[in-house]
């Protein structure tokens, strides 16, 4: 079940959230009933965001060993044509 809370509560009951993301639980904050933010623990964190960095570094490596670029129109119709299901060049 989602952990929804008002923002105030990060200040008024702070030991509360605290526990609920050590937990594992995330906690959706709102401010005047809509979402404002969301508060994980770093592992949380951590697990969401780990695969991103890496993938980038790889690309990053990948970059510095080729000459080839591409247009941001080209990177674009490759990922369109992916999402789409058909092979990228």
């Amino acid at each position: 079940m989602m952990n929804i809370r008002p923002v105030s509560d990060l200040r008024n009951k702070y030991p509360e959230i605290e526990e609920t993301v050590k937990r594992g639980e995330p906690v959706f904050l709102t401010k005047n009933g809509y979402g404002s933010m969301v508060v994980l623990s770093l592992e949380q964190y951590s697990a969401l965001t780990d695969e991103i960095e890496l993938k980038l570094y790889e690309a990053d490596l990948a970059a510095d060993a080729s000459d080839e670029r591409y247009t941001a129109e080209e990177v674009f119709a490759r990922v369109r044509r992916r999402v789409h299901g058909e092979k990228a060049l």
